[in-house]
């Protein structure tokens, strides 16, 4: 499994934050802006208004991961 260095939220300047404390939000805080637009892109794809459910939307993507092989 592979080991990708992030920057811990509190080592970020408060306009750099957000609210989502996950792994692979925080390895963009290398790249504050990066990182923003990839939670923004993320809150549009898993919690705004779909066909899909929020349930749906989580389990395609376990399924995916899955397919992947992915460990996380």
């Amino acid at each position: 499994m592979a080991f990708i260095t992030y920057v811990r939220p509190e080592e970020l300047a408060p306009q750099d934050r957000v609210a989502d404390p996950d792994n692979i939000i925080q390895v963009h805080a290398v790249h504050p802006a990066v990182m923003r637009q990839h939670y923004e892109l993320y809150k549009q794809l898993m919690h705004r208004d779909g066909p899909l459910t929020r349930r749906e939307r989580e389990l395609l993507g376990v399924r995916v991961s899955a397919l992947n092989h992915c460990h996380y």
